[in-house]
């Protein structure tokens, strides 16, 4: 007996009575059995928000789970989006020098614990700045900036957009990728491209961030993994860590436990998207718990 599929539906709508019934009646006469489901009513902007996951029959695919729902959407004017588990994502890096997210991104996919193809690697760097790590087969695109071309941002730019197409991409990352994307760039990826970054209080923008923060004698330090948006650094939040540091930290120290904090940070965000676990509510997210 071939197995059954499995799905993961996500909904937004304005909130009003009758919404879960709505739904779960028209799951279950499409025949599905519904395994997980959480729900959240935003009571400031009067917003309803659904995860629900839902088996059925193998022949079931994600246009036909749209078709089944579409009343119940047109009814309550609802966003929807819907994930055929079987179908993984496919998942393109960027990197620049700094590679310890870009590693420990690789090592999370190679066991299974991010659950995703690698579409490929790009950098503004050559491969060899990489030669320590296992690539294997993933591709590399190796795109430097030209900063001496008068478009040449722009430029570089565009091939990175044609790797997204060409390589089918669902989600873009920047794994401590130092570059800053053009406003037009951040539009094209919105929902999905993620970012990683310190965090302190203050906050320290500029080189040698937590060179800044052990002059200024914090005792916190930390990352936040967010979508990217036209606002540096200021997109939507996903996933944040802190760690307590004291005045016997030098900064090498201080860069050690933030290089950890990014990359469990943006580890935790990647697989929390992969699983359809966010939805965005204005300039923030629902992020839906494990």
């Amino acid at each position: 007996m071939e197995a059954p599929a499995s799905f993961v539906m996500r909904l937004a709508c304005d909130n009003r009575p009758g919404i879960v019934a709505a739904m779960a009646t028209a799951l279950y006469d499409a025949g599905f059995d519904i395994v997980d489901s959480q729900q959240f009513d935003d009571i400031e902007t009067d917003r309803f928000f659904v995860r629900v996951v839902f088996e059925g029959a193998a022949e079931h695919d994600e246009d036909s789970v749209r078709a089944r729902m579409a009343p119940v959407v047109a009814r309550f004017g609802m966003a929807i989006t819907v994930h055929d588990l079987r179908r993984r994502r496919r998942v393109l890096l960027l990197a620049s020098k700094q590679d310890h997210c870009l590693a420990d991104l690789l090592y999370r996919w190679r066991t299974g614990e991010l659950v995703m193809d690698i579409a490929g690697i790009v950098s503004n760097h050559p491969r060899e700045t990489f030669a320590h790590l296992r690539l294997d087969d993933v591709p590399f695109h190796h795109l430097p900036l030209d900063r001496g071309r008068p478009n040449g941002k722009a430029e570089q730019e565009a091939r990175i957009l044609q790797v997204v197409d060409a390589s089918a991409a669902d989600l873009v990352v920047l794994a401590r990728y130092m570059q800053v994307l053009s406003n037009g760039l951040c539009r094209r990826l919105e929902g999905r491209c993620i970012n990683i970054h310190h965090s302190f209080l203050p906050g320290f923008k500029g080189a040698k961030p937590y060179h800044q923060a052990f002059e200024r004698g914090v005792k916190l330090i930390g990352a936040t993994a967010h979508y990217v948006t036209p606002d540096l650094d200021e997109g939507p939040i996903i996933e944040q860590d802190v760690e307590r540091i004291s005045h016997r930290d030098p900064p090498d120290v201080l860069v050690r436990k933030g290089r950890d904090i990014e990359r469990r940070v943006l580890a935790r965000a990647v697989r929390y998207h992969l699983e359809d676990r966010v939805l965005l509510n204005g300039g923030k997210t629902v992020v839906f718990p494990e």
